[in-house]
C-alpha cells in the first residue's frame, strides 16, 4: 500500500495524461522516419526562408522587391496544390514526395550557385522562388496524407501532435538560428546548409516502404480534381472546417503589421517575440497533447478554437502592454494548434484513401490562401483605423464570422468520431485492405 498521499497520485495522473501521445512513434518504424526527415526539413527551409528575402534587400534595397516574393510564391502554390493532391491519389506517395524533396534540394543548390557568384542575379532568386512553391504544392498533399498510411487509425489525433511539435519548435528555433548563420556566415551559407539537410531527409525518405496508391486509383486529370472538390461540397462538416480556417485567417491574421505594433506600443525590442509568440504557444499545445486523442467532437473542437483565436487576437490589439500582447499571442497559436488537430483528426480519420489526397490539395488552399488575403486586410484596414484597431476588429470579425458559420453549419457541431458513418467506412477500409503500419 503506497504512503502517497491521494492528491499526488492524482497530479502525477494529469501530468501523465498531458504529455504528448508516443503510441505512432512506438508503432510505426515508417512514421519515425518521416518525423526525423520533417524536423531536418523544416531547420533547412528556415535557412533559406530567411536568406532569401535578406539576399533581395541586398542586391536591392527594396520594400517592394522583397514584398513580391509573397506574391511570386501564391499562384504556383494554388496551381500545383490541386494538381499535387490529384498526383498523391494516383502514385507512389513515398515516390512522390520523395522526388519533389530531390527537386527542392537541387533549386536551393541553384540559389547557392547563383550566391557565389561574383555578383549574384535577382531574376534567378525570384524563378527559383517560384519553382519551390510549385514543388512545395505537388509534395504538399502526398506528405500530409502518408501519415494515415503508415499509422494506425485511431493514431491520427497522436501524429498529428507529434507532427506539431517539431514544426512549433522549427518556428520558434529556425528562424532566430537562420538569422544568426545568415547575419555571421552570409546566404552562402545558409544556401549550402540547406543543401546538407535535403541530403540528410533524402536518406531518411529513402528508407521508408513504398506506399501505393489503391487498387483502381484514378489517372491524375482536372476531372479527377473536379470530383474532389464536389466530394468537399458534400460533406458540410468538411467544407465547414475548410471555410472556419479561412475566416479564421482572414480576419485575424496580423503578422504584416506587427512592425508598426511594436513601433506603437514603444517595444522594437519585441518585434522578434511577436512573431514566435504564436509558435510558443503551439508548441505548449503539442507538449501536452494527450488529452487529444481522447476527443471525440472535432467539429466542436475546431470551432471553439477558431473562437479563442479571434477572441485573443481582438485582446492583443486592445491592450497597451507588450507582455500582454505577447501572452495573448500566444493563446491565439495555442488555439490555432487545437483546431489544426480537430482538423487533422477529422480528414484523416473520414476521409476515402482514394480521395484523400485531392483533399489535402483542397486543405492546402485553405491555409495558404488565408494568410494572405489576411496580410492584405490587416494591412488595408490599418491605413483607415489604425494598427491596434485593424487587430482587435479583426479578432472580433472572426469571433462573429465564425459564431455564424458554426449557426449555418450545424453538422459540423454535430459531427462525432464515434458514430460518423464515414469514419467507420474508412476504419473498415484500412481492416480489409493492410496499410504498411509496423
Amino acid at each position: 500500500m503506497s504512503d502517497e498521499p491521494p492528491h499526488t497520485g492524482r497530479l502525477r495522473a494529469l501530468l501523465r495524461g498531458l504529455r504528448p501521445d508516443l503510441a505512432p512513434w512506438h508503432s510505426s518504424r515508417d512514421f519515425r522516419l518521416l518525423w526525423s526527415a520533417g524536423c531536418v526539413t523544416t531547420f533547412g527551409s528556415f535557412l533559406t526562408y530567411v536568406a532569401v528575402p535578406m539576399q533581395i534587400k541586398e542586391l536591392t534595397g527594396s520594400y517592394v522587391a522583397v514584398g513580391l516574393v509573397g506574391a511570386v510564391e501564391l499562384i504556383p502554390l494554388i496551381v500545383f496544390g490541386l494538381w499535387g493532391g490529384a498526383l498523391a491519389d494516383a502514385l507512389d506517395r513515398r515516390k512522390l514526395v520523395l522526388a519533389a524533396e530531390a527537386g527542392l534540394g537541387l533549386l536551393s543548390g541553384l540559389l547557392l550557385l547563383n550566391a557565389l557568384l561574383p555578383t549574384p542575379l535577382l531574376w534567378p532568386v525570384y524563378v527559383v522562388v517560384a519553382l519551390v512553391a510549385a514543388l512545395d504544392g505537388l509534395q504538399r498533399p502526398a506528405l500530409d496524407t502518408l501519415t494515415p498510411r503508415i499509422v494506425a487509425h485511431d493514431q491520427m489525433s497522436a501524429a498529428y501532435a507529434l507532427n506539431s511539435l517539431y514544426r512549433s519548435a522549427g518556428s520558434i528555433l529556425g528562424p532566430a538560428l537562420a538569422g544568426l548563420i545568415v547575419a555571421f556566415a552570409g546566404v552562402q551559407t545558409a544556401y549550402a546548409l540547406d543543401v546538407a539537410t535535403f541530403a540528410a531527409s533524402l536518406l531518411l525518405l529513402a528508407r521508408m516502404r513504398a506506399v501505393p496508391p489503391p487498387s483502381g486509383a484514378e489517372k491524375p486529370s482536372l476531372a479527377g480534381i473536379a470530383a474532389g472538390l464536389r466530394y468537399a461540397r458534400s460533406r458540410p462538416e468538411l467544407l465547414g472546417t475548410y471555410v472556419v480556417d479561412v475566416c479564421a485567417m482572414l480576419f485575424a491574421f496580423p503578422n504584416a503589421v506587427f512592425p508598426f505594433l511594436a513601433d506603437e506600443l514603444g517595444a522594437h525590442w519585441a518585434l522578434g517575440l511577436m512573431y514566435g509568440a504564436a509558435a510558443a504557444g503551439s508548441l505548449v499545445v503539442s507538449a501536452t497533447s494527450g488529452w487529444a486523442s481522447r476527443v471525440h467532437r472535432h467539429g466542436r473542437m475546431v470551432v471553439l478554437a477558431a473562437l479563442g483565436w479571434g477572441a485573443a487576437m481582438a485582446g492583443a490589439g486592445l491592450v497597451g502592454n507588450i507582455w500582454l500582447v505577447l501572452l495573448l499571442l500566444a493563446v491565439a497559436g495555442g488555439a490555432d494548434n487545437v483546431s489544426g488537430l480537430g482538423r487533422a483528426t477529422m480528414w484523416n480519420q473520414s476521409i476515402p484513401d482514394e480521395l484523400r489526397g485531392r483533399l489535402a490539395g483542397v486543405e492546402l488552399l485553405s491555409y495558404s490562401v488565408g494568410p494572405q488575403l489576411g496580410q492584405v486586410r490587416v494591412g488595408a484596414m490599418a491605413g483607415v483605423i489604425g494598427v491596434r484597431g485593424s487587430i482587435w476588429a479583426g479578432g472580433l470579425a472572426c469571433v462573429v464570422g465564425v459564431g455564424a458559420l458554426a449557426s449555418a453549419l450545424p453538422r459540423l457541431l454535430a459531427y462525432d468520431a464515434r458514430t460518423d458513418p464515414h469514419v467507420a467506412a474508412v476504419k473498415a477500409e484500412r481492416e480489409l485492405r493492410p496499410q504498411p503500419v509496423g
